[in-house]
């Protein structure tokens, strides 16, 4: 085994799970099927165990209570996290937990209500617009997939000067392709922070990782596996850092 090939399997993928959470089990599939450890963080962890990249996954952490992902932000947990992203750790944020990386200002803007106010599930396509974050490199720019998307709270809001900086530094990462679903500005559905190492969406690549169990595609009903790509390019970028 070549050692790009050992750092790759060694590399230890922090996932959180806080009171709520629905989707931890399943981004832990996904980082052992792209080759990665999965290492389960609990809210009330003072420290992220020594992981080379985390996870925020989907659900409804404290019952949304508030707004969602509000209080998940003071979480212990969520002290350590902040420091590490600043420091250049890769951070995914999955539906909630896109939302939580927004109320710890990790990210800008706010996620509300669908603009039809109803819970939203359903395969969603999407267009790939920013290749150099931690974990799209293994995409291409422009590329569509199509991956699950399932939820209440998922319309992206910002005003119009971040919104002009996000589209100015191309840090939106993913653009719903046809219809827009939820209402998201500008038809946002996933960006990233300055350095591209944290990038949040509200769709769920974790749930279409694995033939069989993905979006319906070419190759057949449930073969999608276009979510897997997010988990081998942050293997990748740690290979490589």
């Amino acid at each position: 085994m070549s050692e790009s090939q050992q750092a790759l399997t060694g590399a230890r993928i922090g996932v959180i799970t806080f009171p709520g959470t629905l989707d931890d089990r399943d981004a832990a599939r996904a980082v052992r099927l792209a080759g990665g450890q999965a290492v389960s963080l609990w809210h009330a962890d003072a420290d992220l165990k020594d992981v080379d990249a985390v996870v925020l996954p989907g659900g409804f952490s404290y019952g949304d209570y508030l707004r969602a992902g509000a209080i998940s932000r003071f979480a212990p947990v969520m002290d350590a996290l902040v420091d590490a992203a600043k420091g250049g750790l890769p951070v995914l944020g999955i539906c909630n937990g896109f939302q939580i990386l927004t109320e710890a200002h990790l990210l800008p803007g706010s996620m509300i209500k669908n603009e039809h106010l109803a819970f939203l599930c359903k395969e969603q396509d999407l267009i790939v617009e920013n290749v150099d974050t931690a974990w799209t490199r293994d995409f291409t720019a422009g590329q569509t997939i199509s991956i699950p998307l399932k939820n209440q709270d998922g319309q992206f809001v910002a005003d119009e000067r971040t919104l002009d900086e996000l589209e100015g530094e191309g840090r939106v990462v993913f653009r719903y392709a046809g219809t827009n679903p939820n209402g998201s500005r500008r038809g946002i559905a996933g960006i990233s922070n300055a350095a591209g190492n944290v990038v949040g969406l509200m769709p769920h690549p974790e749930h279409a990782v694995e033939a069989g169990f993905g979006t319906d595609a070419a190759a057949g009903p449930r073969a999608g596996t276009d979510g897997l790509a997010f988990f081998t390019s942050v293997l990748g970028t740690l290979v490589t850092a």
